[in-house]
């Protein structure tokens, strides 16, 4: 019998080309870690970081050898908990009604098609969502669409890239929904072939690079839903220095959802600069949440209140190495399972790699698709949020 796979690749293929699919933006423009080895749920990925090193201000020539500088490298750790699956069970009747048809292959390959559009969705929406939780500043005005008028902000979230030490490399992005993109689009600068140097957002609608940013649409930007905590200060005698990242907070009022990951969050002694919360608190009158690093621009004092901003819908720009996807198939028992046959194909779209597994039943078979993946925003000060 022959492989079950080798009649159906040409038509899942084929069918890719012909389901509808929503712009995947921000999937491609991360550090996609896709191995074909396998992993167990809730796996583990370490990576080591190193600090910022300090520089010495001294030097005293001597004929004995300086001990040099301790370095402290760090672990940081991503973890594989989220699981994509599709299951695609036919039985010998539903084949036959299909071949008196349209074809079995035909629409066999389309639910195939669909199932990679589904789970592709669902990690660009995670993936985004984790981003957008894990920037570290953020510039725009919550609930009102970016460049109705200009690009401005475009290069007010390269800054904060640049001072955090983003390298200047072309693999930053600013991910951004299609409601920004038509603003963009309309943009008379942008569209005016002898003022932006090309025809091709005029006639062809592509967005080309801003500001040394690469310009991608997503499906997968979302609504951010702030927190109901008012009337926060900082709790700190000593105030807290620049670079601080856990902020204790009292007089809090926390209502149902205190602080939540995502929120945008002002100083009343810092009218710069807006920080994106990355762990929250829940409830209580005191405790502490946790900015993104660098951490704080500006030193606060003690008794220095704090606002939520409004809810927003999360864009942001960012570098290839702030974030990394880690995509696996499930482990197996040793010896396998009871498929019968495997086959890995690559998304057209969003270049995601998928592995399909044949069983076969007692008059049924299924096809099914399981991915395990899991996002870690490792380096949040390469990542700036743009409001919307």
């Amino acid at each position: 019998m022959a492989n079950v796979f080798d009649d159906l690749a040409a038509d899942i293929y084929k069918a890719a080309d012909i389901v509808g699919r929503e712009l995947v933006g921000v999937v491609p423009s991360m550090t996609i870690n896709a191995g074909t080895e396998r992993a167990a749920f809730g796996g583990v990925v370490r990576s080591a970081f190193t600090r910022a090193t300090s520089v010495n201000e001294s030097y005293t020539p001597s004929m004995t050898i300086p001990e040099g500088d301790d370095q402290t490298v760090d672990n940081k750790t991503a973890t594989i908990d989220k699981v994509a699956n599709v299951k695609i069970p036919y039985t010998g009747e539903d084949i036959m009604k299909l071949n008196n048809g349209v074809g079995y292959e035909t629409v066999y390959g389309d639910q195939i098609a669909q199932a990679m559009r589904g789970i592709t969705n669902k990690i660009e929406a995670y993936s985004a969502l984790t981003i957008s939780q894990g920037a570290s500043r953020a510039v725009g005005t919550a609930g009102t669409t970016p460049f109705a008028s200009d690009f401005d902000l475009i290069a007010e979230a390269r800054q904060i890239l640049v001072d955090n030490g983003m390298p200047l490399d072309g693999q930053a992005t600013i991910a951004i929904n299609t409601a920004a993109g038509t603003k963009l689009r309309n943009l008379a600068q942008l569209q005016k072939v002898n003022d932006s140097g090309s025809d091709e957002l005029l006639r062809r609608g592509e967005l080309l690079n801003l500001q040394g940013l690469m310009l991608k649409e997503s499906n997968g930007i979302v609504a951010h839903t702030k927190g109901s905590a008012t009337n926060g200060r900082t709790n700190n005698a000593a105030g807290l220095p620049v670079g601080t990242t856990v902020i204790p907070l009292e007089n809090i009022t926390a209502g149902a959802t205190g602080y939540v990951a995502g929120d945008v969050v002002t100083f009343a002694a810092d009218t710069v600069n807006s920080y994106v919360v990355q762990v929250g608190l829940a409830a209580g009158a005191a405790g502490n949440i946790t900015i993104a690093e660098p951490g704080l621009r500006v030193a606060l004092p003690d008794n220095n209140n704090i606002t939520i901003g409004a809810n927003y819908t999360g864009n942001f720009a960012f570098h290839r190495a702030a974030a990394e996807l880690v995509v696996r198939p499930p482990a197996m028992p040793q010896g396998g399972d009871m498929a019968s046959d495997r086959m890995t194909i690559q998304d057209p779209f969003s270049g995601l790699v998928f592995e399909m597994a044949m069983y076969k039943g007692y008059g049924k078979s299924m096809l099914d698709i399981t991915t395990f993946y899991g996002v870690k925003v490792w380096k949040p000060d390469f990542v700036a949020a743009v409001l919307g």
